[in-house]
């Protein structure tokens, strides 16, 4: 029997329309806009000014603190200037423009595809070149690798659990980078095994992805430790604290991280990164991103440069269709819509979906009937009705007394609601105006 989580998950419609579609180079843009806050935490330091210049891989930002990450340059040429920039939540943020010439990366960096698989490192290098490469959580999430692998040393790590999961409908990128990039990913894992001193890796593959997963085993067998394991194909089974389980059997406790079970997890296109930043010298300069979508004349996946603007993929792609009404930063259930299509891509940006008028058309709102399906469905065990219900009314300490802050928004319960209620828009309001209420506290002690 497939493994799976054991509370709530739905199973929209896949729709994987580029799944199969080769990895192919995005064209360079005339000037890329390199935002400074591409991760959790404080947003990099600019160590580049107007007039500078600079190549593929020049640091232009440096972390600014612990929970932070090195930003450096995707293109090469001058630094037009530095200035704040719409990101795909539509607020402002500082970032380096860059006017484009050529293509000059730095010296050190190795850009062969020759599959280097030694790594004589120590544990302390291996951590040190990936906070010099910049390299995050390319999920979605963003959180700073380094910080994941040097837990407290309180905490005893038993596993690297790699996410190959992938469940939300339409991507691609993730499927095809371990079609084409399989075995640089056996050395990422071995490389992280490594970094963390364990010798077990599980690589969790949903069961809708079965040539990815004999790719991934072919190659993991020349690899001691690390496993392949196939999983039910159910939503939100990519949520870290469900495929811990999912693997391991192990529930995170609420409000713990997943090194209290042992487990520390990274996304596929993650250990991808690492693998070119130990072994290649490369920093994240660009990423795979899947651009899709019903209506799109060529749905595909991209390998693109940080900073490249939306617009310029979608032309790519045939162009953005006369239909065509909403444009989702990510998945349809936990992406976000962009306010433009002129933003620049991200570490963090897997996809990007276009949406036709039907499509992205909500349903008529209607009183809620009582009917719990979105407690059903919801994997943490929540009551989504009644945190949305507290959220629209204000009233927040009652939303965090009911565990608003353990929702991971993956959508299941609007998913899932026959009365077209936005539960999901209320409860990240109120998720907002919670936090906010921590941050009071935590000032004010």
């Amino acid at each position: 029997m497939l493994k799976t989580f054991s509370i709530g998950g739905v199973h929209p419609q896949d729709n994987k329309l580029s799944a199969h579609q080769p990895i192919v180079r995005a064209q360079i843009p005339s000037q890329a806009v390199i935002m400074l806050n591409q991760h959790i935490g404080a947003p990099a330091k600019p160590v580049v000014a107007k007039g500078d210049r600079v190549k593929v891989g020049t640091r232009i930002g440096e972390p600014s603190g612990h929970m932070s990450a090195a930003i450096h340059s995707s293109v090469s040429g001058v630094v037009a200037k530095i200035d704040s920039v719409p990101d795909a939540s539509g607020y402002a943020h500082p970032a380096v423009f860059i006017n484009v010439e050529g293509d000059e990366w730095e010296d050190t960096i190795d850009r062969s595809e020759t599959l280097v698989s030694a790594c004589s490192l120590s544990a302390e290098e291996i951590i040190r070149k990936i906070t010099d490469a910049g390299i995050v959580g390319l999920g979605g999430a963003c959180f700073p690798t380094h910080v994941k692998l040097c837990p407290p040393p309180t905490e005893k790590v038993e596993c690297i659990i790699v996410n190959a999961v992938e469940c939300e409908p339409y991507l691609t990128a993730d499927h095809q980078l371990m079609l084409e990039h399989a075995e640089e990913i056996m050395v990422g894992i071995s490389i992280l095994m490594k970094a963390v001193k364990v010798n077990k890796a599980f690589v969790g593959i949903e069961n809708n992805k079965p040539d990815a997963i004999r790719q991934m085993r072919k190659y993991a067998s020349a690899y001691a430790g690390i496993e392949v394991v196939p999983l039910k194909i159910k939503y939100p089974e990519g949520g870290e604290k469900q495929l811990i389980e999912a693997i391991t059997g192990k529930k995170v406790p609420v409000g713990a991280l997943p090194i209290s079970v042992g487990a520390i997890v990274q996304n596929v296109a993650t250990v991808y990164a690492v693998y070119q930043a130990v072994q290649k010298n490369r920093p994240l300069v660009e990423r795979v991103v899947c651009v899709t979508g019903k209506s799109l004349e060529k749905p595909s996946n991209m390998l693109v440069r940080i900073g490249t603007p939306v617009i310029q993929l979608i032309e790519a792609c045939g162009g953005l269709p006369d239909n065509a009404s909403q444009v989702i930063s990510g998945g349809p259930m936990m992406g976000k819509a962009l306010g433009n299509v002129d933003i620049p891509t991200t570490k963090g940006m897997s996809g990007v979906l276009v949406l036709t008028r039907k499509e992205a058309k909500r349903g008529n709102v209607q009183p809620c009937i009582r009917c719990a399906k979105c407690v059903a469905v919801c994997p943490m065990g929540l009551e989504p009705y009644l945190l949305s219900t507290t959220s629209a009314h204000g009233c927040f300490e009652k939303a965090e007394k009911e565990g608003i802050m353990s929702c991971i928004e993956c959508g299941s319960c609007q998913f899932t609601c026959p009365s077209n209620r936005p539960i999901l828009d209320f409860v990240r309001l109120g998720k907002m105006k919670v936090k906010d209420m921590i941050r009071a506290r935590q000032v004010n002690k």
